[in-house]
């Protein structure tokens, strides 16, 4: 295997620095499952507060963080919203339906990639023995890196709490969104009873999610996280890369959104390349089939890492990933279409 010197494939393979670490190392910790665990505690406090929420729980990946989180506003046998490619839909093994008997009502996505409001709106269903009874709507922004409106969110909203339903956030990368938009996130997450946020991607944290919401959806996925397996003990090691995260890595965000935009502009000189333009941090590249084998092959044999099959390459730009990454790499990409 070639050695990845210019590493874009995700922004979950970034480092602890060594700020980060520190706080790690000197981090006061307790059993979590005791709740005695003062940086966790700090931590879930931090991001409740952050959010304008009542509570959080701190779990170890996002992909538990959306689990418990549907869970919580769905009974065995509900139902919950969500689009075709969303990740709590489709790149989560299936989680909902095989550990919490939920059963996914997909909706087709636009290009923009939110759903039609009348799809979502027609996909209710309630009072009906023949089928599930729908729970919760969620959404995911940023969604493959794109920005999904606000006002687009707010009017999920008010479906939501027309038909009694709850209305839950994949915001995995939603710091990303608000830095993009110059919003706060209370602002953001304020139509939501659940929002998931990743602390591993962008944010630069090893591990950890944290699920922020209602007081008594939190309660329950607390005791759903342990019947998941996800119970820590002395976490606060864990909890203080977190904090270190919010505190120093969120303004930083733009450093990312800006090398992105980089990427896109100098892989965009190239006709035979379809770069879409970044909201973010994500870029995303469509070419032809044979050029992107070869292309995809010659990239990782001269050690840029990249995602990417078919024709379609993700491109992903992350604290650990500078100006210099940017440029050696297209310099790369020049040499090769030359």
């Amino acid at each position: 295997m070639n050695a990845i010197r210019y590493d874009f494939r995700s922004d979950t393979v970034t480092k602890p620095s060594a700020g980060m670490r520190a706080a790690m190392a000197a981090a006061e910790v307790g059993d979590d499952v005791f709740g005695d665990d003062p940086t966790v505690n700090r931590l879930e406090q931090r991001m409740a507060g952050m959010l304008g929420k009542d509570a959080a729980l701190f779990v170890p990946s996002g992909t538990m963080s959306n689990l418990l989180a549907l869970m919580s506003h769905c009974g065995r046998g509900d139902e919950f919203i969500a689009g075709q490619n969303a990740h709590c839909y489709k790149y989560e093994a299936g989680g909902a339906a095989v550990l919490g008997s939920i059963q996914p009502q997909p909706i087709a996505h636009r290009a923009d990639g939110t759903m039609e409001l009348n799809d979502i709106e027609a996909a209710i269903k309630s009072g009906d023995s023949h089928f599930a009874t729908t729970r919760v709507i969620a959404l995911e922004n940023t969604f493959g890196g794109r920005v999904l409106p606000v006002a687009y969110m707010k009017a999920v909203a008010e479906i939501a709490g027309r038909h009694g339903l709850g209305l839950h956030l994949d915001g995995a990368r939603a710091f990303n969104a608000c830095v993009a938009l110059g919003l706060d996130i209370k602002d953001f997450a304020a139509p939501f009873d659940t929002v998931s946020i990743c602390l591993s991607k962008g944010l630069g944290a090893p591990v950890g999610s944290v699920l922020v919401g209602r007081g008594d959806l939190i309660e329950t996925a607390r005791r759903n996280r342990k019947m998941l397996g996800g119970g820590l003990r002395q976490s606060g090691v864990l909890a203080a890369a977190g904090l270190f995260a919010v505190e120093h890595n969120v303004a930083r965000l733009a450093d990312d959104h800006r090398r992105a935009k980089a990427l896109a502009e100098g892989l965009a000189r190239h006709e035979a390349l379809r770069v879409t333009m970044p909201d973010t941090n994500i870029l995303w590249i469509d070419m032809d089939a044979a050029l992107g084998e070869r292309f995809t092959a010659y990239l990782g044999e001269n050690g840029v890492g990249i995602t990417g099959r078919y024709g379609q390459q993700r491109w992903v730009s992350h604290l650990d990933a500078g100006d210099a990454d940017v440029a050696a790499a297209l310099a790369l990409v020049d040499r090769f279409f030359s």
